[in-house]
Parts: structure tokens; sequence; C-alpha cells
């Protein structure tokens, strides 16, 4: 992390405390340098005292403190897991004691008798803290605190005696060295006037950067903070101290905008070691990989195809790099081919079906594969899949008669969602089919077509659709009569109508029902929009905004606040709510949006779908796809169906209600599908078809029903 330096004032105007706080650059230490100075009275009248709660096992409980010294130099220890840790000062205790937090910790004895009673010598397994007083006048109010780490207690105190030893002057030099030269290194974004004593593009920069673990090389968590982190217990162990491939995506996008090559390669070389062998990621793992969650996110397996896109028009890659990179591609678009366009959840985590982020992700990433493709009949396959659910969108997620379109006057408009057996159906959406509505706790459910997200600014953002298409501005009047918010700062947008994400009505923290607030990042999402309709005024009122909704701080939060003030809580009205900040996403959002400025252009848009869809206006040559885990009911009749299948297979058909037959083999597409292009008769109103396994000679036992559409 950077050095920061911190004031604690006395609400009495009694004392101030000012700490330095870094780690050292050549150990696994937290260094801080603490002034402590009297405003009134003598410093012989105030007793100071360090209070220390470890989780060392990720969690409060299973802790073991103790106290003890190291060669001579008392020191406070704690162990859990296979990890110790030890804090040393550079002036003695005068009073140590390890206990139980609630019952037997320093802070229950001070409050209780305004001095350390109970110095404990050991509090095993439970949820432990460390009290140590410091000797104010031996130091005259300035001391150092070295926090040590390593395997054992030894360990983590010979690193934080040696660090108090080499001087926190040398760790300062030497840590400041090391940021400079890499801030040096970034491209120059922040020539344009910024908030008095704030340089926003240097904060985000130094956010993304110090999210990165240093063990594991390109490994990036969401957020060091833990939204509502004051009301969890060890029961959420999980969260956003997480590798999201999302938010890593998100965050190598924004490390390649301000030019920081090396470190969003390094996210390349992660992706590849922590992709799971059919080709996805987890939905989100432990800094190893090893998944926490179990779930399966169609965008998390497009979004690091991107990546290498974006890394390739930079010119990061070399030709070896690119063949490199080309296996983890190679998995990622076949379980996509396989498995898309509808499987897990939405980007936010929660209802499946058609999306349209994650078509626009998956779109684009098939087509950025194809060009690496290594034979022209994969490239094809690839191409043949995007162009056919580039053309669906519209029947999978647009509708037209529903009761937002008469009461906001437009042809239509995009959802957020719908269920896959809805949007496969022969006729034509109308979206009254329910869905899970994350409201709060009532458990309503309501229709499909009534939710809208901003997430249809992927249809532009990923290349698909022109940001003047009627249907995109019908969409648009619709997101903002529903989910716009006016803030001090400027406008912010919620994630969806009925989103349940975020605190309750009276500021009570989100306890798995709330009421979803302000996202910053959605402001940044549509600043680029703006960029791309040629609004290039408009996005940079739209930045301004979203640095408007940073913390004093300069931290981008995950939501902010947009309900009138509740000062009892620390909420008011567009500042930082109780969710994570700083939020990892919004923080490289921010950097993509000063490069686009910058550039002139959206700076992630991919280049393939653009020329081929805005450009080239390239249209399907298949009618529709039926594979067993996603059965179409309807194919244009004008264009051949495509039957995919697991394993080799002679498909057996018929265009004429079984008076006449075909068999067709399937051949191997290359991504572990194999398939057969049917070609129906002119005016044919259905196709009927089963199959017999080649491996097994066994036949499927079922025919199945495609209908053929005008």
């Amino acid at each position: 992390m950077p050095a920061i330096l911190l004031e604690n004032a006395c609400r009495q105007g009694r004392f101030r405390i000012e700490k330095t706080v870094l780690c050292d650059p050549e150990r696994d230490v937290l260094l801080q340098r603490v002034h402590f100075r009297p405003l009134h009275g003598a410093l012989t009248d105030y007793r100071l005292y360090v209070l220390l709660a470890p989780h060392l096992v990720n969690k409060g409980a299973g802790n073991t403190g103790w106290v003890d010294e190291w060669k001579g130099v008392p020191m406070l220890f704690a162990e859990g897991m296979g990890t110790a840790l030890a804090i040393a000062c550079s002036v003695p205790f005068l009073a140590r004691a390890a206990g139980f937090v609630g019952i037997s910790d320093g802070w229950q004895d001070l409050v209780r008798h305004r001095e350390l009673h109970w110095t404990y010598d050991h509090a095993r397994n439970g949820n432990v803290a460390l009290t140590g007083e410091v000797d104010l006048n031996a130091c005259h109010g300035t001391f150092d605190l070295a926090l040590g780490f390593g395997r054992d207690a030894a360990e983590a105190a010979h690193r934080a005696r040696a660090s108090l030893s080499a001087g926190v002057e040398t760790a300062l030099a030497g840590f400041v060295a090391e940021w400079r030269e890499w801030q040096a290194g970034l491209l120059p974004l922040d020539g344009r006037a910024a908030p008095p004593g704030r340089r926003p593009y240097r904060i985000s920069t130094a956010v993304l950067r110090t999210h990165e673990a240093n063990s594991f090389p390109g490994g990036l968590i969401a957020s060091l903070s833990v939204p509502w982190g004051a009301s969890k217990g060890d029961g959420d162990l999980g969260g956003y101290h997480l590798v999201w491939p999302r938010d890593l995506v998100e965050a190598a996008g924004g490390l390649f905008a301000a030019g920081a090559t090396a470190d969003a390669v390094r996210v390349l070389h992660y992706l590849a070691a922590t992709q799971e062998a059919d080709g996805h990621w987890p939905q989100n793992c432990w800094l190893d990989g090893t998944p926490y969650w179990n779930g399966t996110q169609m965008d998390e397996c497009a979004l690091p195809i991107l990546l290498v896109g974006l890394a390739l028009r930079e010119g990061c890659l070399s030709a070896v790099e690119v063949r490199r990179f080309w296996p983890m591609v190679r998995r990622a678009a076949g379980f996509i081919a396989r498995n898309g366009p509808v499987t897990g959840q939405d980007r936010w985590e929660e209802d499946g079906g058609y999306t349209p982020f994650t078509l626009a992700a998956e779109i684009a990433a098939l087509l950025i594969a194809a060009d690496l493709a290594e034979g022209a009949e994969e490239a094809a396959y690839l191409r043949d899949t995007a162009d056919l659910w580039n053309d669906l969108i519209e029947r999978w997620i647009y509708v037209t008669d529903t009761p937002l379109v008469r009461e906001f006057g437009v042809a239509g408009y995009y959802v957020r969602v719908t269920p896959p057996q809805t949007a496969d159906a022969a006729s034509p959406l109308t979206g009254f089919v329910p869905i899970k509505n994350r409201a709060p706790g009532d458990g309503t459910r309501q229709p499909a077509a009534a939710v809208v997200s901003p997430d249809v600014l992927a249809l532009v953002r990923f290349g698909l659709r022109a940001p003047d298409d009627p249907r995109i501005l019908d969409t648009l009047k619709v997101i903002d009569a529903l989910l716009r918010v006016e803030l001090p700062a400027g406008p912010c947008w919620r994630r969806y109508n009925g989103d349940g994400y975020g605190e309750h009505a009276d500021g009570a923290s989100f306890d798995g029902v709330g009421t979803g607030r302000a996202w910053p990042l959605l402001t940044g999402e549509r600043a680029h929009y703006a960029l791309a309709a040629g609004d290039s005024a408009g996005a940079e009122r739209l930045l301004v905004a979203m640095e408007g909704f940073a913390s004093d701080e300069g931290l981008l939060p995950e939501q902010v606040w947009d309900a009138e003030d509740v000062p009892a809580r620390k909420l008011f009205r567009g500042h930082p709510s109780g969710s994570a900040m700083p939020l990892v996403w919004a923080h490289a959002e921010h950097v993509k949006l000063l490069r686009s400025l910058r550039d002139g252009r959206v700076f992630d848009t991919p280049s393939q779908s653009v020329q081929r869809y805005l450009v080239d206006k390239v249209r399907p040559r298949l009618g529709g796809t039926w594979r067993p885990n996603n059965k179409c009911r309807a194919a244009r009749g004008d264009l051949p169906l495509r039957v995919e299948l697991p394993a080799p297979a002679t498909v057996h058909w018929s265009d004429d209600g079984w008076h006449s037959l075909q068999n067709t083999p399937t051949h191997d597409s290359g991504f572990g599908t194999h398939v057969a292009d049917l070609r129906a008769a002119a005016a044919t109103e259905e196709v009927i078809f089963t199959f017999r396994w080649t491996g097994t000679g066994l036949w499927e036992g079922e025919d199945y029903r495609v209908s053929m559409l005008d």
C-alpha cells in the first residue's frame, strides 16, 4: 500500500496523534512512526496504549495471543493457521497483556480501570486482543511500531526487530522511491484540473496497484475493505477479499489504460494459472485459485479473452506471448460456445438468463478468439456462433408491448434479464414471466419486462449496437426515469429497479435485504457511453461527478447514499455508504475514462465487433443452433439449423414430418462440440430430428422439433 499520514484529534481538543504508516519494502513488516502531541497539559499527564486485534485465521475466532520476549526485546505475539505476528516498539512497553475480546481484552480493562489491571500472559484459541502501554516519557512522544509477520513467532519477531533496527526513515525513503518510480512510468493522464488537494488519477492507480498480492503476482482482490464490516461476523469469510475474475479483468484494463503494461500482463498470466480445466474461471476464488463460491458466470469466462484482445490492440504482447495465451483463450472460447449464451448469473451475481452485459461480452470474446484461432474452420465456427447470438439479441432481451412502454412513450427497451425458456419461445417476447426480484424482503416477484439496468450500455461499449440506435435511446429513457438519481456532485445510477443490495431505508446495514443505492462506477460507464455518442463535454461532466462521489481521501465507494441524510449513522446524501470502499472496479473505470477522454474514443471497445456489426453489418449464415443444454424451439427457416452435440453422431432428420428422411454426420468444431448443419426445404414449417451416437451406436431415443420461422 502507499505510505499514509493519519491524524487523530481528541474531540475535546486535548491531544493529537500523527501516524505515518507504511510497509517495509525489504521485509514483511508494517511500520508506524507515531507522534503524540499534548495540546493541553504536559506529556506526563497522558498514558498511551497500543491495541491489536489479530485475525490470522481470516476471522476473529481461533487465534492465540501471548506476551513474551525475543532476544531480550519485549513483544506481543499471535498465531493461527501457520502464520504468526509480532509487534515491537522502539521504546519499552510499560505493561503488556493478552486477552479475549469483550471479556478480558485491554479495551475492556481500560474502559473499566483507566489502566491495565488484567496483565494476562496468554489467550488461547479464541477472539483475542493484544495490548501494550508505550513509555511516552522515554521517547518524548515520538516512537516507532513494527508489526512483523512470519511462519512462526521467531520469524515474525526477527523481522519486526530488524525493521526497527534499520529505521523507519530508511524504509520510508526506499518505499517512496519505489512508488514514485512506478508512478513516473505511467501515462500522464492527470493534466486536467482536479479538485483542490486531490490527485484522483494517482489515487486510482495506487488503489489498483495496492490490491495486487505480492505472493501471487497478477492476483488482485476486489477490495481490501469489508462492506458493512462493523455488522459482519466470522460467518462472512469471503466477500471482497477474494479474486473475482470480472473485477480482476476490469482492474487490468485500468492498468493497461494507465500504461502499466507489465502489471496488466501479470494479470493475464494469473488468469492462465487459475483457469479451470474446462475453460471457465471460478465465480470467485482465493488467491491460490481455490474456488470459494461454486457458481459459473459466462461474462467471467468472456472477459479474460477481451483482456487478451485489449493487450493485442495496445501492442503489449509479442507473437510468442500471443501463442502462449492461445490455449487459455481456446479453452475459454470453447466453454462459452458449449454453454452460452445463457448460463449462471448476471454480472451482479444475481438472476440467470439472457442479460445484455453477458451477451455483449460473450459475442465480442468469440470474435477476438476467432482472430487468434489457428485454423480457418475454427475461426468460422466461432464467428458463426457470435453472428447468430448477435442477431438474436432483440429476440432475447428486447420488449415492446409492456406497461413501461406505454408509461414512458417509447417503442420498446432492453431488459436486464430474461429467462431462457421465454426468450427461446417461437413467439416474440412480451416479457411477463416472473423472475426473482431482490426487493426488501417481501418475497414478491415482478415481470421480467419490468426490470431494466444500465447493463444495456455494454451493447454499445462492446461494439454490438450503435450509440444512436433508437432501441438504445429508448432504453436510456426508461433507465433514467427509474434508476437515475440526482446528487450534489451530479447524476448517479442504481443497478436495476428492485435491487435489494444496500442499506435499509433507515440507514441500517445491509443484512441480506435492503435497498440498492447508486453506484459511482455506473456514472463512469454512462460517461463512456456519452463519449461513444460524440458528447465529450457530457462525458467530462460525468467524470467530475464520479470524482465527486469519492471519500475525503479520494477513495471511490461501491455505493453512495442517495436518500436524505442520516447523521446518526454517518450517512450523507451523495457521500459513501457503508458498502465496499475502495472498490477496485470503480477506480479502474475511472482510469479508463481518463484514458478514453484523452484518446477521444472508448479505450476498451473491441475493434472486431465494431468492424463486423457496425461497419460491415454482417448478418448470420445460420438460422439457429440446438444443443442438448440449450434446446432452441424456433429458428429462421431460410438458413441452416445447426445441431451441436458433445460427441460424434449422425443426425437423423426430416423437414416434412418424417415422410422423407435425411442423415447428416457431425464434424468436430474444434471446441468440444460436434456439429451438423441441417438445410431444410423452402417453406418448411418444422424440422424434426434425432441422432445416433457414433461411439456406441445407440440412438438418442427421442425426437426433437424446431419451428421454422419466416
